[in-house]
């Protein structure tokens, strides 16, 4: 009797080992999510910070009268001098390096703050962002390609209604990279190679499969685990455990929404329990705070200045901020948003509710 019962014995306890085992599977897989889910907020809180603080450069740039003039009058020396001027000023004082340039109405190089060797260069080429402006004339900031894979703030510099050129802030991914170190986590930023001719400072990259490194400030000591990696299991899974490490990933996206690469974040397994807590000390990594949680939503549903400007709830919310001397423009352009919308659509806007059934007419 007692060798009967043995293997149905043994049966329940390999179901139970089975069944315990897929339930900690479970929960490592939840935990793992649960990390993902807060690296993508804070890599997307940390770029919506360098978008803003760089359109608000930009913004400003655009309107000094100076720089203005000297666009107008296609004095390219004088631009380098003003430009580089400001933008050693600005390292003086904050010690934030600035990479500004300006370019001409049909984008070409008119005066960079790091150097005057390319005056004159065509960009057109090498950016196809670009493009926007040839049916848009409000500013840009978004992750795009280009001679090197960088976040483009780019503002249009007018004078009058004359369109004299741009203002353009180029940041990459150093402060971001940085961040990340901080917190124990390795950061990388991968450029499809599909772009290796147009990124031509790239190209003496370092390579990982078919992705061409973008930062600079990397951990060179992943390299080598970066090249043992299934990029097609990653993207599926988007988290992946390698030799001591787990890897995760996120796709890069530009301004027109196309995946032009990858985020790779590198966490050491022992650093893993600092971010499994999810109580109200250690929820999120070590100093982003709910506030920080808080913000990330909230530029979620109110992102004016990076990528709505043409909304007309981003504009309305624009009334406060607006300059004087700008006021004027600001009235005329809400007009002219505001006749393009129906009287139920103008309902739903300022109620915040969704008018299943709308009927077209103008407004009386």
């Amino acid at each position: 009797m007692l060798n009967k019962a043995l293997p149905i014995f043994l049966v329940i306890i390999a179901i139970l080992v089975y069944i315990l085992l897929s339930f900690r599977y479970a929960i490592d897989k939840q935990n793992v999510s649960y990390i993902l889910d807060k690296f993508v907020l804070a890599l997307e809180s940390e770029i919506k910070n360098e978008k803003i603080d760089a359109l608000k450069m930009a913004i400003a740039l655009s309107k000094n009268s100076a720089l203005v003039d000297t666009l107008e009058n296609e004095d390219e020396d004088l631009g380098y001098k003003i430009l580089s001027g400001i933008t050693q000023e600005i390292k003086n004082y904050t010690q934030k390096d600035i990479k500004v340039q300006i370019l001409t109405h049909d984008y070409h190089i008119f005066a960079r703050s790091w150097d005057d060797i390319y005056t004159g260069m065509p960009l057109e080429d090498f950016r196809s962002d670009l493009q926007y402006f040839s049916s848009h004339n409000t500013p840009r900031t978004s992750i795009e390609t280009g001679r090197m894979l960088s976040i483009k703030t780019t503002v249009p510099v007018y004078r009058d209604k004359t369109l004299l050129g741009f203002v353009e802030i180029i940041s990459f991914f150093d402060s971001i990279t940085s961040f990340f170190k901080k917190i124990g986590v390795d950061l990388y930023v991968l450029m499809d190679d599909k772009y290796y001719d147009i990124a031509v400072f790239m190209q003496n990259n370092e390579t990982v499969d078919r992705y061409i490194m973008a930062n600079r400030n990397y951990n060179h000591n992943n390299i080598d685990l970066l090249r043992k990696i299934d990029f097609k299991e990653l993207k599926v899974n988007r988290a992946i455990t390698l030799d001591d490490d787990y890897v995760f990933c996120e796709n890069i996206k530009n301004g027109n929404s196309e995946s032009i690469g990858l985020f790779v974040f590198v966490l050491t397994k022992r650093y893993l329990e600092y971010f499994k807590e999810e109580n109200d000390e250690t929820s999120f990594f070590i100093n982003f705070t709910k506030k920080a949680l808080y913000d990330v939503v909230r530029d979620e549903q109110n992102d004016v200045r990076v990528k709505e400007f043409e909304d007309i709830k981003s504009l309305m919310t624009m009334k406060d901020e607006m300059p004087v001397n700008m006021q004027n423009e600001y009235i005329k352009l809400g007009y002219e948003k505001l006749n393009e919308y129906t009287k139920e659509e103008l309902i739903e806007l300022i109620l915040e509710q969704k008018i299943i059934k709308k009927v077209d007419g103008k407004i009386k």
